[in-house]
């Protein structure tokens, strides 16, 4: 006769076991030491985890009456979720199905929540961390500049102002959210290389500020709306300069920015953007054109040098022919004129050495009289 093999289980503290016979559950077992005989099988589990065995199922548990007493039951159905909280803790979100937990670990609470449909409900506890809650909620965060798109399963559903925003993300619908500037924006369209209506290739640097009018539209209307207002800004700034000569655009740079801010505005409203301001900052011209342009710039300057200096000389030759008449005239004017030049001379003479003789003769000789 065969002799039954004897296997010893010890149940810890902090487990249940199971004891099966022949393959079928027979009962719960409580922390101690325990001996299986021929085709008894015990199968231990902890207590902290989920009640879940490898060898029938959890409903087949629950019927007996001391497991069902020992544990705590949620069932999440289709289009539901479950907020699960260990002794006030919060500790996870349950999927559809049956959850069973051990109460020996402590008490265990459930909170079954609506996900029929993508926004989670008011009271939903905003203070959950975002990796805890798991794959099933998805948050977003719409800084206090811009305006966010809602999209749920790729369709526009709503904007969404400044704030944290947070949804459920389940195979049902998918949810995203695009953020979109309601600031002013600068563009800058630099070195464009354009052909003035007299045939002259320059660069230009030019300057928009603009803004987003209707940001949905923009969204679902448009391919790229910052790259589309760029080339409309290329093709006005083309369209512009292609009308005046080289001159004139030099002449009258703020006309041209004037003149292309108001067509850039009306191609603008088309791409759902308001433009506030435009302007040319800088015509940047070719090397040899500049250097023609600096040399006709000296030409003039040397130009209006010349007709000053002569202007000058006239109006001093004018002065000497007035002063002459007017000495002609007047012997004293002529006599007071002679002294003025003999003060002058004595201030620039140091010292007057005079050997005998008459000291006003000496004076007159030496101004030659």
């Amino acid at each position: 006769m065969k002799k039954s093999m004897i296997k010893k289980t010890v149940v810890h503290e902090n487990e249940r076991g199971l004891l099966f016979k022949n393959g079928r559950f027979v009962r719960r077992l409580l922390p101690g030491r325990y001996y299986a005989v021929g085709d008894s099988e015990i199968e231990t589990l902890p207590v902290s985890a989920p009640l879940r065995s490898a060898f029938c199922e959890t409903q087949t548990l629950l019927r007996d009456p001391q497991i069902a007493s020992e544990t705590a039951r949620v069932d999440v159905r289709d289009r539901q979720r479950a907020l699960h909280y260990a002794d006030g803790r919060f500790k996870e979100l349950l999927p559809v199905g049956t959850h069973v937990f051990w109460t020996a670990a402590g008490a265990h609470e459930f909170r079954v929540l609506d996900a029929s449909v993508p926004d989670l409900p008011e009271d939903f506890p905003r203070d959950i961390p975002a990796d805890i809650l798991g794959s099933d909620v998805c948050t977003f965060v719409i800084h206090a500049e811009e305006v966010g798109l809602l999209f749920v399963n790729g369709r526009f559903d709503r904007l969404l102002e400044a704030g944290v925003h947070a949804f459920w993300d389940l195979p049902e619908f998918r949810v995203s959210v695009r953020c979109s500037d309601t600031q002013l924006q600068q563009m800058n369209i630099s070195s464009q290389e354009l052909l003035t209506a007299d045939r002259v290739t320059i660069r230009v640097n030019f300057v928009v500020g603009w803004r987003v009018t209707d940001h949905v539209r923009a969204a679902l209307e448009l391919d790229n709306q910052t790259e589309l207002l760029y080339t409309a800004a290329q093709l006005v700034l083309r369209e512009v300069v292609g009308k005046y000569r080289l001159d004139e655009l030099l002449e009258h740079k703020e006309a041209l920015s004037g003149e292309a801010l108001e067509l850039l505005r009306k191609k603008a409203e088309s791409l759902f953007a308001e433009v506030t301001d435009a302007g040319v900052k800088d015509i940047i011209l070719p090397g040899e054109v500049r250097d023609i342009m600096n040399t006709v710039l000296v030409a003039e300057k040397r130009a209006q040098a010349n007709v000053i200096t002569r202007r000058e000389e006239v109006a001093s030759t004018r002065s000497l022919l007035n002063t002459a008449k007017m000495m002609e005239e007047n012997p004293t004017l002529y006599k007071l004129k002679e002294l003025e030049y003999a003060e002058r001379i004595c201030e620039n003479v140091g010292n007057i050495n005079l050997n005998g003789g008459d000291l006003l003769g000496g004076l007159l000789a030496v101004l030659g009289r």
